[in-house]
């Protein structure tokens, strides 16, 4: 009894310190958010406009994994109906925010090695038609597996009350396997793009001289912090199967396992963002520092 009090205690410590993460990065990210309103250039420049969607798509997905958590270690029961929903959501923006990084990075790549096309391929109207590309992309996994699942499961299942996680609607093994080939199969074109834009810049990079090159060097490592965080988001697709192996070994070993994994390939990720950009960025840190001040001087 004493033990079974501890280790609650223990999830309860580690589930109230990811509530402090997650608020954190939200509020972080809603400021970040408000800036890029605050200005005209932000929203009719694309790589801005793509930054905001990766923002928007992180808090999010933040916010219904961490209510996806909540209930996992609480095992509360709701409709399926509902936990379909929150699935149908979060599967999607699992995806949005790697294919806007790799959509941003094909946006540097323009920028620096087509300098003369920029103005044209990155237009207001060719970023809201990027806008919808990356959504209709992304949406493409969670159609074919929920397509599969409704064939499969019976109509009664569809109403009944469940702990609510991506496993109640894998029915066929095959299914588990599926959805990790399509997933590793996105994440192999997007590392693809992600290379051979590092690889043209870098070209660029060395034959650039004087405020060019300073700028080339600077999209060079844009990128590749981008290659970091698609790294950190590949890395996630394979928790699940860490994590089903050892469940079967030992539990407590399979919280702890899950706990680490979403600190550090699901919080971690979704973080990067507000570096890479917010703060990286001249001018929109400009801007947020400005915004910021303004809101302590109100509030004195």
């Amino acid at each position: 009894m004493a033990a079974n009090i501890t280790t609650e205690y223990k999830l309860n410590e580690k589930i109230m310190l990811i509530q402090v993460f997650v608020v954190l990065f939200l509020c972080i990210n809603l400021l970040l958010i408000t800036t890029f309103f605050s200005k005209e250039v932000f929203y009719t420049t694309m790589r801005y406009v793509l930054f905001a969607v990766t923002l928007m798509s992180d808090c999010l997905f933040l916010f219904l994994s961490d209510i996806l958590l909540i209930l996992s270690f609480y095992r509360f029961m709701i409709q399926m109906w509902l936990c379909l929903i929150i699935y149908i959501i979060s599967s999607l923006y699992i995806f949005v925010t790697p294919v806007t990084l790799t959509a941003m990075t094909l946006e540097r790549y323009v920028a620096i090695c087509l300098p003369l096309r920029h103005a044209e391929l990155c237009s207001p109207r060719s970023t809201l038609h990027g806008i919808l590309i990356i959504h209709s992309l992304s949406s493409l996994p969670c159609i074919v597996f929920l397509s599969i699942f409704f064939a499969s499961a019976s109509y009664g299942s569809h109403t009944q009350g469940r702990t609510c996680s991506v496993e109640i609607f894998i029915i066929h093994t095959w299914q588990g396997h599926l959805r990790s080939a399509i997933s590793q199969f996105y994440f192999l074109i997007m590392c693809i793009t992600i290379v051979f834009s590092y690889v043209k810049i870098m070209r660029v990079a060395k034959a650039a001289s004087g405020e060019d090159k300073k700028s080339t060097w600077r999209g060079l490592r844009t990128v590749g912090l981008h290659a970091l965080q698609l790294l950190l988001c590949l890395i996630q697709l394979w928790c699940p199967f860490i994590e089903a192996a050892l469940l079967k070994i030992n539990l407590m070993l399979f919280i702890n396992v899950r706990y680490f994994n979403y600190i550090t390939f699901i919080l971690a990720p979704r973080c990067l963002s507000p570096l890479i950009y917010g703060l990286r960025d001249e001018l929109f840190f400009h801007t947020l520092k400005r915004l910021a001040l303004c809101g302590l001087r109100k509030k004195h």
